[in-house]
């Protein structure tokens, strides 16, 4: 069901139409900061780098790197399912597009989102005439998924997050957020406290799903794999993956001071911190992984500054700690990734954003969540000291990973009348 868009929806769309003309010149100034890919400005503008496919085509859409590879489960179940579907998948990042262009099967094309102007929204959709949108998490642009809504598409808000902010933010404009709910065919909050807020807002709630329970394990390649494993030889390892500053030096800090000299295999979240992190770090003597540098007896951080990588450094080691949790106001990030590849997970007590996840992993002896470095420290030495303790968390790890397959069946069922038809 469609509902009339309210005075202050048509508002915003007369006030991003009036700054339609400002925007070449922001995304301009944002690509010279990096922000922006310098030679795809115009997708940003709904100007299409590549032709329509012929017959249907169904639009993903996440906006950066953690939502994009969520959906990943989703376009390769339509990719096989109904190959005659073409898939056009569009994100907000440079990160999302370089990992994306990666990941995505074969056929599959990656089109940076427009920004939500009437004119760029109107471009996008009048090119790639979408049957099917599917949006992952907290994407609610009101031009695009009303204009979407218009143009004939079936629209799905999947594994949908919102925060107490943007509840409230919502809630401030009830008509704005009944309009733009009612757009949506199906609704799958990833938990209990999204779905009770987006019930309040008026959305029809259709089931639940946390794409990032699900999707198969991170692939690696081999060659790689035994390349690094040659390099460290016989020593221990620590993994930590998604970091933000401090947890970098956390991290260090705690390998340094166990008697064993672990090596510590660093992938931070944003690898363009890389020279603030090794300059930050250099005392641990470190090599990275973007410039080529071997691992060597005396290296004491490898940082793994590269992009699409992570399911060859969860594969180095028995447990990964996952950053984003010993620094508030970040949320922590997915667990599952490390999970379902059978590593133990340790992460810090500031992982809202995940909660439920970290909760149900805690209680079923799959994560270890800790207080501070201290305590990071001591539970490290732990684990690399006894294996029947280390061996017993990577298993119940792995163990819950395969427990959260049937979320994703569920989905496919409720998402399968929504595909265009052939």
């Amino acid at each position: 069901m469609t509902v009339a868009a309210p005075l202050s929806l048509r508002a915003y769309r007369v006030a991003t139409g009036l700054a339609s003309p400002l925007a070449g010149p922001l995304l301009r100034a944002r690509a010279r900061r990096g922000k922006e890919d310098p030679e795809r400005l115009a997708e940003r503008l709904g100007h299409a780098s590549a032709p329509r496919p012929q017959g249907p085509v169904a639009w993903m859409h996440g906006a950066s790197v953690g939502e994009s590879i969520s959906l990943l489960p989703l376009i390769e179940w339509i990719a096989a399912e109904r190959p005659d579907i073409s898939l056009v998948v569009t994100s907000g990042t440079r990160a999302a597009a370089e990992v994306l262009a990666r990941r995505l099967p074969a056929g599959a094309l990656h089109q940076y989102a427009p920004i939500d102007t009437p004119h760029a929204v109107g471009r996008f959709l009048a090119h790639w005439r979408p049957g099917l949108g599917v949006f992952a998490e907290s994407e609610l642009w009101p031009n695009l998924i009303l204009a979407a809504r218009a143009a004939g598409a079936r629209l799905a808000l999947v594994s949908a997050r919102m925060t107490e902010r943007s509840a409230r933010a919502w809630a401030s404009r009830p008509s704005a957020a009944r309009a733009m709910l009612a757009s949506f065919d199906l609704v799958l909050p990833q938990d209990a406290v999204t779905e009770a807020r987006l019930s309040a807002l008026g959305a029809r709630i259709d089931g639940r799903l946390n794409l990032k329970r699900v999707g198969a394990p991170l692939a690696c390649d081999q060659a790689d794999l035994a390349a690094l494993q040659a390099m460290i030889g016989g020593r221990e390892v620590i993994v930590a993956v998604s970091t933000h500053a401090p947890e970098e030096a956390m991290i260090a800090a705690a390998a340094g001071r166990i008697a064993s000299a672990p090596l510590a295999v660093i992938a931070p979240r944003h690898p363009g911190r890389a020279d603030e992190i090794a300059a930050q770090l250099a005392d641990r003597r470190v090599a990275r992984r973007s410039r080529g540098e071997p691992i060597t007896p005396e290296t004491g951080v490898y940082l793994a500054d590269t992009l699409g990588e992570l399911g060859l450094f969860f594969r180095l080691a028995p447990f990964a700690v996952i950053g984003g949790g010993f620094t508030a106001g970040v949320g922590g990030h997915n667990p599952m990734e490390a999970a379902s590849l059978g590593a133990g997970v340790i992460s810090g007590p500031h992982v809202a954003n995940h909660a439920e996840i970290y909760a149900e992993m805690a209680a079923a002896g799959a994560a270890l969540l800790v207080a501070d470095e201290a305590e990071l420290t001591a539970r490290i030495a732990d684990l690399l000291a006894d294996a029947p303790r280390r061996e017993a968390l990577a298993a119940a790890s792995v163990g819950y990973a395969a427990s959260q397959a049937g979320q994703l069946d569920e989905a496919r069922t409720l998402l399968r009348p929504l595909l265009p038809a052939g």
